[in-house]
């Protein structure tokens, strides 16, 4: 059976977190969808990013990763998709958000299916995923679905409102269609170490003993 790897990243700050639920739910959904619709297993990670918000920040002054840090970096560059939920903040994604992009290779997430997802107070800001998250993301020319989640307060408690898809419905959609892009998908396969050696390297130097 094919095996594929997701990354969900939750930029949320606040423990529990809203943002936090949604990234799991749209997991999940996801993962139903891969091995309902495509006979498809998943390896999932998922990582807080208040677990390294400090390792965030000093990757921003110093230009390096701590071994944390490089380690979700590594698995968000190597996935086959990548679900990503940010909090808004001041009528944005947050500031944790925007870091951890800022830390990562501006190539590493080309061609990378990417399912995106926002929290909120108010569905005043449902339009964070189209004029905030998706132009970041697209610069980094990651693959980003047409479809995106936002969940205000009340669509937690039920159907804020009538005439539109419940969270549920709009979290089942969401999850098919990035299944269907990450079933296909053989990024993670392609993806090459730059510092992996050749056949032709000796650790002795091509000597060896008589």
């Amino acid at each position: 059976m094919t095996t594929r790897n997701l990354a969900v990243v939750a930029a949320g700050v606040g423990a529990p977190s809203s943002t936090r639920m949604l990234a799991d739910r749209l997991s999940a959904a996801a993962i139903e969808a891969l091995r309902d619709e495509f006979g498809t297993q998943v390896q999932a990670s998922v990582f807080e990013l208040r677990d390294t918000a400090k390792d965030v920040t000093n990757n921003l002054v110093t230009g390096f990763p701590s071994p944390r840090l490089a380690d979700v970096i590594e698995a968000v560059a190597g996935a086959d998709g990548l679900i990503i939920v940010t909090p808004v903040f001041n009528a944005s994604f947050n500031g944790l958000f925007k870091s951890f992009l800022d830390v990562i290779e501006p190539s590493a997430l080309t061609g990378l299916p990417t399912l995106i997802g926002a929290t909120g107070g108010s569905p005043r800001h449902s339009q964070v995923l189209d004029y905030a998250m998706r132009p970041v993301l697209t610069y980094m020319h990651a693959d980003v679905l047409p479809t995106g989640v936002y969940a205000a307060t009340e669509d937690w408690a039920g159907q804020a409102d009538a005439s539109l898809p419940s969270l549920p419905d709009r979290i089942a959609r969401a999850g098919r269609e990035f299944a269907a892009r990450v079933a296909v998908t053989d990024r993670s396969s392609r993806l090459t170490d730059p510092f992996a050696l050749d056949g032709s390297f000796s650790v002795t130097g091509g000597f060896s003993a008589e």
